[in-house]
C-alpha cells in the first residue's frame, strides 16, 4: 500500500509504503546507502545492490518520482532524496508445532518506508527571488 504524505508543499514530494513484509533492520541497511543521493544515482545503487530489500524500496523511489513529475511538474534530473526513513510495523505471530505437543512462536515482522524527494531547481529559484 503506497500513500502520499504532505511535507514541504513547494519543494518536496513523498511516498509511503506500509506493511512491507521484511525486517526494519534489513530495510534500514539499504536506505542508509541512498539517503542524500540524487534520484538517478539512487536508482543505480538500488539496481546493483544484492539485497532483497532493494526491490520494494526501488518501487517506492519510482512512485515518489512519479508523484513529483505528475503532481508538481518537477524535473526528475534535479531531484534528490531528502528524507528516507524506515519504521517498524506490526508483527504477525504464527504458531509452529514442535515435539511433545509444544508450540513455537514465529514472528513475521513488517516495516513502513517513507521516502521524500526534494527538487533543487525550485529551491534555487526561490532563493533568487528572495535575494532580489
Amino acid at each position: 500500500m503506497i500513500k502520499k504524505i504532505n511535507t514541504n508543499q513547494y519543494t518536496e514530494v513523498s511516498a509511503l509504503s506500509q506493511h512491507i513484509r521484511m525486517s526494519a533492520h534489513k530495510a534500514r541497511r539499504v536506505i542508509d546507502q541512498i539517503r542524500g543521493c540524487s534520484y538517478e544515482e539512487a536508482l543505480m545503487i538500488l539496481e546493483l545492490m544484492p539485497y532483497r530489500a532493494c526491490h520494494p524500496i526501488l518501487k517506492l523511489v519510482y512512485s515518489a518520482a512519479a508523484n513529483a513529475s505528475h503532481n508538481k511538474s518537477f524535473n526528475e534530473a534535479s531531484l534528490i532524496i531528502s528524507k528516507a526513513e524506515v519504521n517498524q510495523g506490526t508483527t504477525g505471530k504464527r504458531l509452529k508445532p514442535r515435539a511433545k505437543g509444544r508450540s513455537y512462536l514465529i514472528k513475521r515482522q513488517t516495516c513502513h518506508i517513507t521516502i521524500a524527494l526534494q527538487d533543487l531547481s525550485v529551491d534555487e529559484k526561490s532563493k533568487n527571488v528572495d535575494e532580489k
